[in-house]
């Protein structure tokens, strides 16, 4: 659980400082009982990606590529209305906020070693076929009238 106030551990190399995250607060909609109206429950937690200098420079590319639809000049924005309670919303905000990071920030996955199918896989595989292809023709109908 990410505390509000608190720097966000992302992984070992990346930690965002609160000092570079911005919160506002807005009415959410949904249940809220007699508070609904007056009660700026909703939060939109931002951070901006392409000018943070807690970003290691060589990371920055990467998430600013992966993250390139959900950025709006450069800033991903995160917002949280789930929960009734300001604080709630604010953490709800913060451990999304990390998540997207996290897997934004992840390696890329091995490259793909091509192969082929061995010759057993072949082989039942049209002998599969081959079965499949008698089931069918026994179903046929015979109309030697």
């Amino acid at each position: 659980m990410t505390t509000p106030g608190s720097d966000l551990q992302v992984s070992r190399r990346l930690v965002v400082p609160a000092a570079e995250l911005r919160e506002r607060f807005s009415r959410s909609s949904g249940p809220g009982g007699q508070g609904v109206n007056t009660t700026d429950s909703r939060v939109e937690l931002s951070f901006d990606v392409a000018r943070s200098p807690s970003i290691p420079d060589d990371l920055r590319p990467r998430l600013l590529e992966r993250l390139r639809s959900r950025l709006v000049d450069g800033v991903l924005t995160i917002a949280a209305s789930e929960h009734r309670a300001q604080l709630a919303n604010r953490e709800a905000a913060r451990e999304r906020l990390v998540a997207v990071l996290r897997a934004a920030a992840a390696p890329p996955p091995p490259p793909r070693r091509p192969t082929k199918p061995s010759r057993g896989a072949k082989e039942r595989r049209l002998a599969e076929k081959k079965r499949r292809g008698d089931v069918k023709r026994g179903r046929r109908g015979r109309f030697d009238d």
